[in-house]
């Protein structure tokens, strides 16, 4: 018997026929071939959509956003006041607090950050925020106001990633590059373009010119500065800079190698903790994994230890070496007297030595106890002590240059120390001599007053394996400078 009544929502309930029911001691259910047809169709769909949407998010994964993915974990915002000058309608000058941005990159896990100098300089106080949105206070490590870098440093309690340092060799025109940085203030704005052209020269200003820039069409706006220019393996191949806001399709970045060739003696043992290995190192192909000794100084902690030019470095520590910034990093927070163990490769041979690291106002003193005449007088002049340095070593780092200069020690305060010359650096070329010898620099001496009077003077000098030019002045003689 069946019997109907109204169901909750209106519709006509029919009471079950339980005799129509399947015996439930028979153990099975009976099931219907139209149920069945159902359970597979629901299958079918739900494994098509799932493919749909795995094919869609692959199909959206291209290699602009993996590249983005990959780097953007370590770059950062960096933002702060500082003071500006400016002038009025009245021809007064005012001293404002204005806001500054720019973006930098992670190059060490302790919390070291490559930017450029312009976005931190007079910034009284820097602030960082991570991709996390985490923010530190950052203080000002190391600088050098003519290549417009700096590093700056965090301290936090862990671990940070790290951007993948890639090369500009073999840059190619027309290959696709990514800009990451903190635009206008919108931090981590993506852009994308190609390179445009390489090895171009910008003359921002009076005081400020870049050399040997990549140019691209990536938008690189105010705030974009110090931050990466990627390749689409998401390496690092520049450092951008923003030097024509407001330009259309027409921005610059650093060559990366050219940065961090600057980084490295920013971030070296003797700049930043004064001490001292006594090694001069040079880029490999970044796919071998090492670096290669140019040059071990005399009575060094490197030559003391063992390590010899044309050595392959290939581990400091726990450091795997692919470039000399990591000799530096590997060796950064280790206190004068540590022995460090160096992996090395020599003669298709791996071995190991201790470098003790030395202090260096103990083992190489900045101002010799005495100075002879010739000393004493380009202290005075160029502050700069400076030693012969034979033709030979040059052509060991294949320059063409028939020897030099070595600058034993920079004066403080001088032109030389800020136009960034520094101990270490070969002196080649200076006024109008191509090659410059002690008898050259006798020459500047002697004419320092009329040569004081006519400006500064060009001068070339070798650091590394590279070539830089700057000018600087020549004082006149005083008995007063020690």
């Amino acid at each position: 018997m069946s019997e109907s009544t109204t169901g909750r929502f209106g519709a006509p309930a029919t009471k079950l026929d339980l005799d129509s029911m399947d015996d439930p001691r028979s153990g099975e259910a009976a099931v219907k071939p139209c149920s069945f047809r159902l359970l597979l169709l629901a299958a079918f769909l739900v494994g098509f959509l799932a493919q749909s949407i795995l094919a869609d998010t692959n199909s959206r994964m291209t290699p602009v956003v993996r590249a983005v993915l990959e780097a953007s974990p370590a770059v950062v915002n960096i933002q702060g006041q500082k003071s500006v000058v400016e002038t009025t309608d009245s021809a007064r000058q005012v001293s404002k607090q204005v806001n500054g941005m720019g973006t930098g990159v992670l190059i060490d896990p302790r919390g070291f950050i490559l930017t450029n100098f312009h976005v931190v300089d007079g910034v009284r106080r820097i602030n960082v925020t991570l991709s996390t949105g985490q923010s530190f206070i950052a203080k000002t490590v190391a600088r050098d106001p003519q290549t417009d870098l700096a590093i700056i440093r965090i301290k936090p309690s862990f671990d940070l990633p790290v951007i993948n340092l890639g090369t500009s060799q073999g840059l190619m025109p027309g290959e696709t590059v990514i800009a990451v940085g903190n635009a206008f203030g919108y931090e981590n704005t993506v852009t994308t373009g190609i390179v445009s052209a390489l090895h171009r020269n910008v003359q921002v200003n009076e005081t400020q010119q870049y050399l040997d820039l990549i140019q691209t069409d990536a938008s690189i706006n105010p705030g974009n500065s110090g931050g990466p220019l990627l390749n689409i393996d998401g390496e690092m191949i520049g450092l951008n800079v923003a030097v024509r806001a407001g330009a259309q399709g027409i921005g610059f970045a650093i060559p990366v190698d050219n940065a961090l060739e600057i980084a490295t003696k920013m971030m070296s043992i003797e700049e930043l903790e004064s001490n001292w290995h006594g090694m001069a190192t040079l880029s490999m192909s970044k796919n071998e994994g090492h670096v290669t000794v140019a040059r071990v100084d005399r009575n060094s902690p490197a030559e003391s230890c063992g390590i010899s030019r044309g050595d392959l470095v290939e581990r400091i520590g726990t450091v795997q070496i692919r470039r000399p910034l990591d000799i530096e990093r590997a060796l950064l927070g280790h206190r004068s007297g540590e022995q460090i163990p160096v992996l090395l490769r020599r003669d298709d041979q791996e071995i190991t030595l201790d470098l003790t690291i030395a202090s260096r106002t103990s083992s190489r003193p900045t101002i010799p106890a005495k100075m002879d005449s010739f000393d004493s007088a380009t202290w005075e002049t160029l502050g700069l002590i400076l030693q012969e340095e034979p033709a030979r070593s040059l052509r060991e780092l294949e320059l063409p240059y028939d020897g030099g200069m070595r600058v034993v020690s920079v004066r403080s305060e001088s032109s030389a120390a800020q136009q960034g010359v520094k101990e270490g650096d070969i002196l080649v070329r200076f006024h109008r001599w191509t090659t410059a010898s002690q008898s050259d620099i006798q020459y500047l001496v002697d004419h320092a007053e009329s040569l004081s009077k006519a400006g500064a003077l060009k001068f070339y000098i070798v650091r590394g394996d590279k070539t830089h030019y700057a000018q600087m002045e020549v004082a006149t003689r005083k008995n007063n400078v020690k």
